[in-house]
């Protein structure tokens, strides 16, 4: 049986074995000695559920987990087009032929706020358990029973403490199942998924990581042969284009306190979107996704990728890395 978990806050516990994720496999292996029982950890850290939703077959689906534990409510802001990238991602696992049961978990940040509201109208949606992390603990932060540093290690992540909790919220739910639900009494069919809350695009999808994308036309931009994770330029006026096809495109960038530029995207001719690989914060770097443009007819699209000259001040070049293209809404 394996045990995925989508989040990406299984860090900064102070060893891997005390994430929630861990926590909760064990509980698994305690209760169930005779199964085997695996952990996979499918989170990437800063990434929300629009990156999920394209790289879910690759790195969730293809482990054929049996229960999944859906955590992007700090990464995701509360919007709904997040709830709309949310719900393809769902829509993905929860078509799976072995039908694995799901559970959306919402964590917080160090001012109470998540995704929450726009997550859970999906969740409501699918009839899916959803354990709220953050209304268990954040009134009891707000009355001083609890101090934040109590159960989280920085702005968004738990703690060791904070992953216990964590833990106990999902397996407390479990066991609660696991008494209502005997073993050997016979279960509930599944029933078919509902139409769409807001729509099936992210259902279909297709994610070419840099080392899959071919130029159909290049003027000064160079693939990373070495990491082979981007195609990258510093040149101010260098073009790149590439062919993809969907009804939504996006892109995924690399941001960086760093010597980063900005790039200016066409889609066709819709209007340009304009990307900023700078990023103020001191923690390191992240993939950030962004979608381009939707709507767009079925074929083949062209996606032009132009360097510009401008870049934030606080910059000190105008190196900018192209990680990835995704499609959204594409063709069964």
């Amino acid at each position: 049986m394996r045990l995925p978990t989508t989040s990406d806050v299984e860090l900064p516990s102070s060893q891997p074995e005390k994430c929630y994720g861990q926590l909760v496999a064990a509980w698994w292996r305690k209760t169930f000695p005779q199964a085997k029982i695996q952990f996979v950890n499918a989170g990437i850290g800063a990434t929300g559920s629009d990156f999920g939703a394209l790289r879910v077959q690759r790195d969730l689906l293809a482990r054929s987990p049996d229960f999944v534990i859906v955590e992007f409510a700090v990464n995701d802001p509360n919007e709904k087009r997040c709830a709309e990238t949310l719900e393809g991602l769902l829509r993905q696992i929860l078509s799976q032929p072995n039908c694995p049961a799901v559970v959306l978990l919402f964590t917080m940040n160090d001012s109470g706020g998540n995704a929450e509201e726009w997550h859970g109208k999906v969740g409501q949606h699918y009839s899916l358990p959803m354990i709220s992390f953050r209304d268990a603990l954040w009134p009891e932060i707000q009355a001083g029973r609890l101090k934040w540093s109590d159960v989280e290690a920085d702005q968004v992540h738990p703690n060791d403490r904070g992953h216990d909790y964590a833990a106990r919220f999902v397996t407390s739910f479990s066991e609660k199942v696991l008494k209502e639900s005997p073993i050997g009494e016979p279960r509930p069919r599944i029933k078919r998924l509902p139409e769409p809350l807001i729509s099936d695009l992210y259902e279909h999808v297709t994610l070419l990581e840099a080392a899959a994308l071919t130029p159909v036309s290049n003027q000064g931009w160079r693939f990373d042969e070495k990491d082979k994770t981007c195609w990258q330029t510093d040149r101010p006026g260098s073009v790149i284009e590439f062919e993809v096809s969907g009804q939504a495109i996006c892109i995924m960038d690399w941001r960086f306190r760093g010597s980063q530029g900005k790039a200016k995207v066409l889609v066709d001719d819709f209007p340009p979107v304009e990307r900023d690989g700078w990023f103020e914060g001191t923690w390191g770097g992240y993939r950030n996704t962004c979608e381009l443009a939707r709507d767009l007819k079925p074929g083949k699209h062209r996606v032009r990728i132009e360097l510009l000259a401008e870049r934030t001040p606080q910059s000190t070049g105008h190196e900018f890395k192209v990680l990835g293209l995704g499609a959204a809404g594409v063709a069964k």
